[in-house]
Protein backbone atom coordinates (compact mmCIF):
# COMPACT_ATOMS: atom_id res chain seq x y z
CA UNK A 1 0.00 0.00 0.00
CA UNK A 2 1.32 3.55 -0.99
CA UNK A 3 2.03 5.93 1.82
CA UNK A 4 -0.64 7.97 0.42
CA UNK A 5 -3.30 5.16 0.67
CA UNK A 6 -1.84 4.26 4.43
CA UNK A 7 -2.62 7.46 5.58
CA UNK A 8 -6.01 8.20 4.25
CA UNK A 9 -6.86 4.67 5.37
CA UNK A 10 -6.19 5.25 8.79
CA UNK A 11 -7.92 8.79 8.44
CA UNK A 12 -10.96 7.21 7.03
CA UNK A 13 -10.64 4.72 9.82
CA UNK A 14 -10.71 7.56 12.46
CA UNK A 15 -14.59 8.10 11.54
CA UNK A 16 -15.60 4.37 12.23
CA UNK A 17 -13.49 4.57 15.43
CA UNK A 18 -14.01 7.77 17.80
CA UNK A 19 -12.94 5.86 21.88
CA UNK A 20 -3.63 13.46 28.83
CA UNK A 21 -2.32 15.16 33.38
CA UNK A 22 0.23 18.61 33.83
CA UNK A 23 1.63 21.02 31.73
CA UNK A 24 4.92 19.86 31.71
CA UNK A 25 4.20 16.99 29.31
CA UNK A 26 1.82 14.59 28.94
CA UNK A 27 1.81 11.18 28.03
CA UNK A 28 -0.72 7.97 28.03
CA UNK A 29 -0.36 4.18 27.23
CA UNK A 30 -0.46 0.99 28.41
CA UNK A 31 1.41 -0.88 26.14
CA UNK A 32 4.97 -1.97 27.18
CA UNK A 33 6.03 -2.12 23.68
CA UNK A 34 5.11 1.00 22.54
CA UNK A 35 7.66 3.46 21.03
CA UNK A 36 8.35 6.20 23.18
CA UNK A 37 8.32 10.25 21.00
CA UNK A 38 8.35 13.37 22.02
CA UNK A 39 5.35 15.89 20.25
CA UNK A 40 5.94 19.60 20.48
CA UNK A 41 2.65 22.49 20.79
CA UNK A 42 3.18 24.96 18.92
CA UNK A 43 2.62 27.20 21.75
CA UNK A 44 1.74 26.65 24.92
CA UNK A 45 -1.52 24.75 25.55
CA UNK A 46 -4.50 26.88 24.20
CA UNK A 47 -7.39 25.65 22.67
CA UNK A 48 -6.05 25.65 19.30
CA UNK A 49 -3.36 22.87 20.19
CA UNK A 50 -5.90 20.46 21.74
CA UNK A 51 -6.38 18.15 19.13
CA UNK A 52 -2.89 16.22 20.58
CA UNK A 53 -4.48 15.55 23.86
CA UNK A 54 -7.45 14.52 21.99
CA UNK A 55 -5.63 12.01 20.43
CA UNK A 56 -3.76 11.00 22.79
CA UNK A 57 -6.36 10.55 25.01
CA UNK A 58 -8.77 9.04 23.09
CA UNK A 59 -6.22 6.48 22.40
CA UNK A 60 -5.29 7.26 18.83
CA UNK A 61 -1.56 7.24 19.24
CA UNK A 62 -1.84 3.87 21.58
CA UNK A 63 -3.47 2.24 18.43
CA UNK A 64 -0.47 3.90 16.43
CA UNK A 65 1.85 1.78 18.95
CA UNK A 66 3.19 4.90 19.98
CA UNK A 67 3.78 6.71 23.84
CA UNK A 68 3.61 10.46 23.10
CA UNK A 69 4.82 12.69 25.50
CA UNK A 70 3.32 16.47 24.47
CA UNK A 71 5.07 19.17 25.86
CA UNK A 72 4.09 22.54 25.41
CA UNK A 73 6.10 24.78 22.60
CA UNK A 74 7.67 28.20 23.92
CA UNK A 75 9.78 31.25 23.24
CA UNK A 76 9.54 32.18 19.40
CA UNK A 77 7.14 29.24 18.71
CA UNK A 78 7.85 27.93 15.22
CA UNK A 79 12.00 28.34 15.07
CA UNK A 80 11.93 27.39 18.76
CA UNK A 81 9.82 24.02 17.62
CA UNK A 82 12.97 23.33 14.37
CA UNK A 83 15.62 23.87 16.79
CA UNK A 84 14.39 21.11 19.40
CA UNK A 85 13.67 18.66 16.29
CA UNK A 86 16.97 19.54 14.60
CA UNK A 87 18.64 18.47 17.72
CA UNK A 88 17.15 16.06 19.01
CA UNK A 89 15.16 17.31 21.60
CA UNK A 90 12.07 16.53 20.11
CA UNK A 91 10.36 13.96 17.09
CA UNK A 92 7.28 15.87 16.19
CA UNK A 93 5.86 19.29 16.59
CA UNK A 94 3.76 21.76 14.94
CA UNK A 95 4.99 25.32 13.39
CA UNK A 96 3.90 28.12 10.84
CA UNK A 97 4.94 26.99 7.04
CA UNK A 98 5.55 30.57 6.40
CA UNK A 99 7.75 30.44 9.34
CA UNK A 100 9.45 27.46 8.47
CA UNK A 101 10.15 28.68 4.71
CA UNK A 102 11.63 31.88 5.85
CA UNK A 103 13.86 30.25 8.05
CA UNK A 104 14.81 27.49 6.02
CA UNK A 105 15.89 29.94 3.58
CA UNK A 106 18.42 31.33 5.70
CA UNK A 107 19.31 28.81 7.61
CA UNK A 108 19.41 24.99 7.02
CA UNK A 109 17.71 22.75 9.84
CA UNK A 110 17.16 19.17 9.73
CA UNK A 111 13.61 19.03 9.65
CA UNK A 112 11.13 17.97 7.47
CA UNK A 113 7.21 19.26 6.91
CA UNK A 114 5.41 16.37 6.01
CA UNK A 115 1.48 17.12 6.74
CA UNK A 116 -0.66 20.45 7.05
CA UNK A 117 -2.66 21.03 10.58
CA UNK A 118 -4.34 24.10 8.51
CA UNK A 119 -5.25 23.98 5.26
CA UNK A 120 -5.04 27.89 4.91
CA UNK A 121 -3.21 29.99 7.06
CA UNK A 122 -4.84 31.46 10.11
CA UNK A 123 -2.35 34.65 10.42
CA UNK A 124 -3.94 38.15 10.42
CA UNK A 125 -4.91 41.36 12.13
CA UNK A 126 -7.00 41.74 15.10
CA UNK A 127 -8.78 45.24 16.31
CA UNK A 128 -12.18 46.09 18.68
CA UNK A 129 -15.09 46.48 17.05
CA UNK A 130 -14.77 47.46 13.66
CA UNK A 131 -11.57 49.78 14.02
CA UNK A 132 -9.96 47.84 10.98
CA UNK A 133 -12.23 45.65 9.00
CA UNK A 134 -10.46 46.22 5.43
CA UNK A 135 -7.05 46.55 4.56
CA UNK A 136 -7.18 50.44 3.47
CA UNK A 137 -7.72 51.09 6.92
CA UNK A 138 -4.34 49.79 7.86
CA UNK A 139 -2.52 53.22 6.66
CA UNK A 140 -1.18 54.47 9.51
CA UNK A 141 -2.20 52.02 12.00
CA UNK A 142 0.18 51.06 14.78
CA UNK A 143 0.07 47.47 14.94
CA UNK A 144 1.79 44.93 18.18
CA UNK A 145 3.19 41.84 17.71
CA UNK A 146 6.17 39.55 18.64
CA UNK A 147 9.46 40.53 16.64
CA UNK A 148 9.72 37.59 13.66
CA UNK A 149 6.22 36.35 13.88
CA UNK A 150 4.39 35.06 11.33
CA UNK A 151 1.85 37.77 10.91
CA UNK A 152 4.74 39.92 10.33
CA UNK A 153 6.72 37.73 8.31
CA UNK A 154 3.60 37.40 5.70
CA UNK A 155 2.21 41.12 5.51
CA UNK A 156 4.29 42.19 3.21
CA UNK A 157 2.31 40.00 0.96
CA UNK A 158 -0.48 40.71 2.56
CA UNK A 159 -0.18 44.22 1.93
CA UNK A 160 1.49 43.97 -2.15
CA UNK A 161 -1.54 41.83 -3.07
CA UNK A 162 -4.03 44.35 -0.91
CA UNK A 163 -2.38 46.81 -2.40
CA UNK A 164 -1.43 48.95 0.37
CA UNK A 165 1.80 50.10 1.71
CA UNK A 166 3.64 48.35 4.16
CA UNK A 167 5.69 51.05 5.05
CA UNK A 168 2.54 53.03 5.96
CA UNK A 169 1.69 50.55 8.84
CA UNK A 170 4.32 50.60 12.24
CA UNK A 171 4.74 47.30 13.88
CA UNK A 172 5.27 47.58 17.50
CA UNK A 173 7.59 44.41 19.06
CA UNK A 174 5.71 43.40 21.69
CA UNK A 175 5.89 40.02 23.75
CA UNK A 176 3.33 37.54 22.60
CA UNK A 177 1.64 37.36 26.23
CA UNK A 178 1.20 40.99 26.13
CA UNK A 179 -0.68 41.56 22.78
CA UNK A 180 -4.29 40.53 24.09
CA UNK A 181 -3.87 43.47 26.96
CA UNK A 182 -1.77 45.91 24.56
CA UNK A 183 -5.17 45.52 22.54
CA UNK A 184 -7.59 45.72 25.41
CA UNK A 185 -6.31 48.95 26.31
CA UNK A 186 -6.34 50.92 23.03
CA UNK A 187 -2.31 50.97 23.37
CA UNK A 188 -2.52 50.38 19.72
CA UNK A 189 -4.96 50.05 17.08
CA UNK A 190 -4.73 46.60 16.08
CA UNK A 191 -2.45 43.72 17.20
CA UNK A 192 -0.95 40.71 14.50
CA UNK A 193 -3.27 37.33 15.71
CA UNK A 194 -4.19 34.08 14.88
CA UNK A 195 -8.02 33.45 13.95
CA UNK A 196 -8.65 31.08 16.92
CA UNK A 197 -7.47 33.34 19.30
CA UNK A 198 -10.24 36.02 18.71
CA UNK A 199 -12.36 34.05 21.49
CA UNK A 200 -9.28 34.96 23.91
CA UNK A 201 -8.83 38.41 22.58
CA UNK A 202 -12.72 38.84 23.56
CA UNK A 203 -11.92 37.61 26.87
CA UNK A 204 -9.31 40.04 27.21
CA UNK A 205 -11.30 42.67 26.36
CA UNK A 206 -14.33 42.55 28.57
CA UNK A 207 -16.87 40.90 25.99
CA UNK A 208 -15.88 44.14 23.32
CA UNK A 209 -16.37 42.17 19.48
CA UNK A 210 -12.80 41.85 18.06
CA UNK A 211 -12.76 42.51 14.06
CA UNK A 212 -10.22 39.64 12.30
CA UNK A 213 -8.61 41.07 9.03
CA UNK A 214 -7.57 37.18 7.72
CA UNK A 215 -4.49 37.02 5.37
CA UNK A 216 -5.70 34.34 4.20
CA UNK A 217 -8.67 36.18 2.22
CA UNK A 218 -6.15 38.03 0.09
CA UNK A 219 -3.53 35.25 0.14
CA UNK A 220 -5.53 31.55 -0.59
CA UNK A 221 -2.31 29.49 -1.43
CA UNK A 222 -0.68 30.29 1.89
CA UNK A 223 -0.79 26.99 4.61
CA UNK A 224 -0.92 27.60 8.11
CA UNK A 225 0.51 25.14 10.68
CA UNK A 226 2.11 21.80 9.28
CA UNK A 227 3.49 18.79 11.43
CA UNK A 228 7.29 19.13 11.35
CA UNK A 229 9.65 15.57 11.77
CA UNK A 230 13.55 15.45 12.21
CA UNK A 231 15.00 14.46 9.02
CA UNK A 232 16.42 11.53 11.17
CA UNK A 233 13.25 9.84 11.88
CA UNK A 234 12.11 10.24 8.81
CA UNK A 235 14.58 8.34 7.21
CA UNK A 236 15.18 5.98 9.46
CA UNK A 237 11.15 5.26 10.21
CA UNK A 238 9.29 6.33 7.98
CA UNK A 239 6.25 3.83 9.01
CA UNK A 240 6.69 5.88 12.69
CA UNK A 241 5.83 9.41 10.68
CA UNK A 242 3.11 8.00 8.86
CA UNK A 243 1.45 6.19 11.70
CA UNK A 244 2.06 9.20 14.03
CA UNK A 245 1.23 11.86 11.34
CA UNK A 246 -2.53 9.89 10.61
CA UNK A 247 -3.01 9.44 14.49
CA UNK A 248 -2.97 13.03 14.52
CA UNK A 249 -4.87 14.25 11.95
CA UNK A 250 -7.44 11.63 13.55
CA UNK A 251 -7.47 13.90 16.83
CA UNK A 252 -7.32 17.28 14.77
CA UNK A 253 -10.88 16.00 12.86
CA UNK A 254 -12.03 14.93 15.92
CA UNK A 255 -11.32 17.49 17.72
CA UNK A 256 -12.68 20.35 15.48
CA UNK A 257 -16.41 18.36 15.05
CA UNK A 258 -16.01 18.05 18.84
CA UNK A 259 -14.61 21.15 20.36
CA UNK A 260 -16.62 21.17 23.80
CA UNK A 261 -14.71 17.62 24.25
CA UNK A 262 -11.87 18.57 22.99
CA UNK A 263 -11.53 21.71 25.54
CA UNK A 264 -12.56 19.38 28.25
CA UNK A 265 -9.75 16.75 27.35
CA UNK A 266 -7.43 19.74 27.20
CA UNK A 267 -8.67 20.95 30.77
CA UNK A 268 -7.16 17.55 32.06
CA UNK A 269 -3.63 18.21 31.38
CA UNK A 270 -3.85 22.19 31.84
CA UNK A 271 -5.95 22.60 35.21
CA UNK A 272 -5.41 26.62 34.32
CA UNK A 273 -7.11 26.22 30.69
CA UNK A 274 -10.43 28.13 30.20
CA UNK A 275 -12.61 25.35 28.54
CA UNK A 276 -15.44 27.89 26.97
CA UNK A 277 -12.24 29.95 25.72
CA UNK A 278 -10.73 26.56 24.23
CA UNK A 279 -13.69 24.81 22.26
CA UNK A 280 -14.46 28.77 21.07
CA UNK A 281 -11.11 28.49 19.57
CA UNK A 282 -11.57 25.37 17.81
CA UNK A 283 -14.74 26.38 16.65
CA UNK A 284 -13.14 28.76 14.86
CA UNK A 285 -10.17 26.82 13.47
CA UNK A 286 -12.53 24.72 12.26
CA UNK A 287 -12.95 26.20 8.60
CA UNK A 288 -9.02 26.43 8.36
CA UNK A 289 -8.89 22.48 8.92
CA UNK A 290 -11.48 21.36 6.74
CA UNK A 291 -11.37 24.28 4.35
CA UNK A 292 -11.79 23.69 0.35
CA UNK A 293 -7.55 24.32 0.61
CA UNK A 294 -7.70 20.00 0.50
CA UNK A 295 -8.29 17.23 2.94
CA UNK A 296 -7.70 17.68 6.57
CA UNK A 297 -3.77 16.52 6.87
CA UNK A 298 -3.04 17.09 3.10
CA UNK A 299 0.40 19.10 2.36
CA UNK A 300 0.79 19.81 -1.39
CA UNK A 301 4.14 20.50 -2.78
CA UNK A 302 2.67 22.82 -5.54
CA UNK A 303 1.13 24.86 -3.59
CA UNK A 304 4.15 24.64 -1.04
CA UNK A 305 6.42 25.96 -4.18
CA UNK A 306 4.17 28.70 -4.66
CA UNK A 307 4.09 30.01 -1.13
CA UNK A 308 8.00 29.99 -1.85
CA UNK A 309 7.45 32.37 -4.93
CA UNK A 310 4.75 34.41 -3.22
CA UNK A 311 6.90 35.11 -0.07
CA UNK A 312 10.61 35.81 -2.04
CA UNK A 313 8.50 38.42 -4.27
CA UNK A 314 8.11 40.11 -1.22
CA UNK A 315 11.96 40.21 -0.48
CA UNK A 316 11.26 38.28 2.53
CA UNK A 317 13.44 35.23 1.73
CA UNK A 318 17.41 36.25 1.32
CA UNK A 319 17.23 33.59 -1.11
CA UNK A 320 14.61 31.56 -3.31
CA UNK A 321 15.07 27.90 -2.16
CA UNK A 322 13.18 25.18 -3.73
CA UNK A 323 10.37 22.83 -1.46
CA UNK A 324 13.24 20.07 -1.54
CA UNK A 325 15.34 22.74 -0.21
CA UNK A 326 13.68 23.07 2.26
CA UNK A 327 12.50 19.76 3.56
CA UNK A 328 8.90 19.86 2.72
CA UNK A 329 7.53 16.41 2.91
CA UNK A 330 4.45 15.25 1.84
CA UNK A 331 3.96 12.18 4.37
CA UNK A 332 0.36 11.44 2.10
CA UNK A 333 2.49 10.88 -1.17
CA UNK A 334 4.03 7.37 -2.30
Amino acid sequence: MSGRNRLVAAVAAAALALTVSGCGGSEKTDSPDAASVTYLTSFGTFGRDSYAYVALEKGYFEEAGLKVTIKPGTGTGTVDVMKLIGSGQADYGTGDLSGVITTMANEKFPVRAVAAIHQRSMAGIASLDKAIDSPEKLAGASIADSAGSTNMIIFPAYAKVAGIDPKSVKFVPSSPQALPQLLAAGSVDAIGQFAAGKPLLEKAAGGKTVTMLPYADKLPDLYGNGLLVSAAKLDSDREQVEKFTAALVKGLIYAVDHPEEAAQLLKKHDRTADETVAAAELTEMRPYVMGDGGPAGELDRERVARMITLLAGTGTLKSTPSADDLGVYDIAKP
